[in-house]
């Protein structure tokens, strides 16, 4: 059921004109396929291969900044979460990138492992959207071999027209809008940044969406944050899950 929670800042999308949204941008893990823990097992086994041992306090607090941030580019979580002592800006990325590595491997595992599955209803409403005239582009903070894993283990590949991981958009993942606005310059499916509607599980997912200036940013309680974090951090809409979106832009 879709919640009224509409900001006043947000650029609406007139109730009569649903068809005013051309382009919608759907977050992947907690959006469109379900998680389940994955991201928390694959930071388990990627904090070990950094020498951080789960039940430490430090594992603890780094587990508390995963949660934090979900949504985030896992690589730039990564560099906050193994920044040099002494600041060094090489050490930082070296390590980042050893971490990221890890957690990728371990994530593509258990998507191998058939540990994946789409949130129910999400396919159907992807078509749904497509089959009346929306253009629909699916983006990850993950890196794009795991994207493109997930995608063939869902048989997604050929699902929608474009998409897009934080490399793909020049490298910064949300709460940049990046991705959002790559999305519409790749695609020219809109005319202006009111016809875009953003769809995700997580605050960042909120904040890229605003930041992006899209009509409709909204949340869903499929993923990792709930509806008060998803309202706080601008969401004009919370749905149950994505299968609510196309009746929420006029789709039935």
């Amino acid at each position: 059921m879709v919640s009224p929670l509409t900001n006043p800042t947000a650029h609406p999308v007139h109730p009569d004109r649903p068809e005013d949204v051309r382009l919608v941008v759907l977050d992947m893990a907690g959006t469109t396929v379900a998680d389940d823990g994955l991201v928390e097992r694959a930071f388990d086994t990627a904090a070990r291969h950094m020498g951080v041992e789960p039940g430490s306090p430090r594992h603890a607090e780094h587990l508390a900044y995963v949660r934090a941030t979900m949504g985030e580019s896992k690589i730039s979580v990564f560099r906050h979460l193994f920044a040099a002592p002494d600041g060094d800006p090489e050490a930082t990325e070296d390590a980042a990138q050893r971490a990221n590595h890890a957690f990728e491997t371990a994530y593509g595992a258990l998507v191998d492992d058939g540990r994946i599955a789409p949130v129910p209803g999400a396919r159907a409403a992807i078509e749904a959207l497509q089959e009346a005239g929306r253009t629909v582009v699916l983006t990850t903070g993950f890196a794009r071999i795991t994207q493109d894993a997930i995608l063939d283990a869902l048989g997604w590949r050929d699902l929608v027209r474009l998409t897009l991981c934080p490399a793909d958009a020049g490298g910064r993942g949300r709460p940049y809008p990046d991705m959002v606005l790559a999305a519409l310059l790749r695609t020219g499916a809109a005319d202006d940044v009111a016809q875009i509607a953003v769809a995700g599980d997580t605050s960042y997912d909120m904040t890229a969406g605003r930041r992006s200036g899209a009509a409709v940013v909204a949340g869903v309680l499929t993923g990792a944050h709930d509806a008060p974090q998803l309202s706080a951090a601008g969401a004009t809409h919370v749905l149950g899950s994505v299968a609510e979106l196309p009746a929420l832009l006029g789709v039935v």
